[in-house]
């Protein structure tokens, strides 16, 4: 029985996670659980997985738990999350919470040596050259969630590092994938959250239509993997059955296929390296799709993409900015208060009006990603 500790346990890979918990109660437990400000969703899972710790963000949240767990239970904010993430009877921490807050939590799993499945993109976005360094440091290996970087990583297992030539990601596409610039002028937040493929939270949803997700799945992909950006390619393919393949240098192209079900990476993560039975997916039946589409990505037609790609590249601060600058515009979209192509107008003011930082450290890090923030929410709110 591993003990399990779920980072975001209310959003949506969180509460895939849970589904496979309830598949395999004999072999994962729920110890302990972090959450936002989903209090009802919070209470069901309470309620039906009994953890030993609940981490929230503020006190009148906690507040608000009492009629459903014990306060001395409760723990609040970043040192909440970080004391679960060093508690000795937590096995494996999985960081499904969005954004940047996920980053000092992973580095507190890695000092204390946790197996970690990390789903949460902007840890290594952000803070990349550190996460990696100390994860080498303690001998810690990040197990991927994400679909694209668990498919690498399973083409991969037993195969030589030397003989990569290329990692291929692919992207669905988005919600907007068949339409032209012209099209997304004036598009609404309930088409962009209208994903063909994919169950998955607003955020996430919104960066898949502008392919910033696929940006982060880049640079995310050069951290796990140690590979260079010029071998890493993104290519379209509208079915997400090929979640994403590695060339070696002999030109065998290896691809991980299946349905689009997130908790196929994320059981995988649990059970490595080890496979479970994953009773409640759906068998993947090619002669009943017959066709797989594929095509090359745009990056004119998908700015966001080649952002990342230039972050990436130049490195030290700039894929902080990158990220801040994104999280910011999506939450602005969200709340209607700008268009959905002034999401990309504001990361490119962001990253051209920064002066990059080389090496920078964690505070240094946390500082540029707070003032990015503010910049823009001043001025559009």
């Amino acid at each position: 029985m591993k003990n399990i500790t779920l980072l975001g346990a209310t959003g949506s890979i969180g509460m895939q996670t849970l589904d496979v918990l309830r598949e395999h109660k004999h072999e994962f437990r729920l110890y302990s659980f972090a959450f936002g400000k989903n209090i009802e969703q919070a209470a069901r899972i309470i309620r039906e997985f009994s953890p030993e710790i609940v981490v929230t963000q503020d006190l009148p949240i906690k507040q608000q738990l009492t009629p459903y767990i014990d306060s001395s239970k409760v723990l609040i904010g970043t040192e909440g999350l970080e004391q679960v993430c060093a508690d000795p009877n937590t096995d494996i921490v999985v960081n499904a919470v969005m954004g940047s807050v996920g980053l000092t939590a992973t580095l507190t799993a890695i000092e204390h040596q946790k197996r970690i499945a990390i789903a949460n993109k902007e840890t290594l976005v952000t803070a990349g050259h550190l996460v990696m360094e100390a994860a080498k440091k303690h001998n810690v290996q990040l197990l991927p969630v994400d679909s694209e970087h668990s498919a690498i990583f399973q083409s991969l297992n037993g195969e030589s590092h030397r003989d990569i030539d290329k990692l291929i990601l692919t992207a669905s596409g988005g919600s907007f994938r068949d339409k032209t610039r012209e099209q997304l002028q004036g598009v609404s937040v309930s088409d962009a959250l209208n994903h063909p493929n994919w169950s998955m939270g607003a955020k996430i949803t919104i960066d898949s239509a502008t392919m910033m997700n696929k940006g982060l799945e880049v640079i995310e992909a050069h951290w796990l993997f140690q590979i260079p950006y010029e071998q890493i390619e993104v290519l379209q393919h509208k079915e997400s059955i090929i979640h994403s393949m590695v060339e070696y240098t002999d030109k065998s192209i290896l691809a991980q296929l299946g349905t689009p079900d997130m908790r196929v990476p994320i059981q995988y993560a649990l059970s490595y390296p080890n496979r479970l039975p994953l009773a409640s997916s759906k068998s993947l039946n090619l002669a009943e799709i017959s066709t797989l589409h594929f095509s090359e990505m745009d990056q004119e037609r998908f700015p966001c993409l080649a952002y990342a790609y230039q972050a990436g590249k130049q490195g030290g601060s700039l894929p902080t900015v990158l990220n801040a600058a994104n999280e910011a515009a999506v939450d602005l979209f969200l709340q209607e208060k700008i268009t959905f192509l002034e999401i990309e107008e504001i990361i490119e003011q962001a990253m051209g009006a920064h002066q990059v930082i080389v090496n920078p450290g964690l505070e240094t890090i946390q500082a540029i990603d707070q003032e990015t923030r503010v910049q823009i929410y001043d001025k559009y709110e």
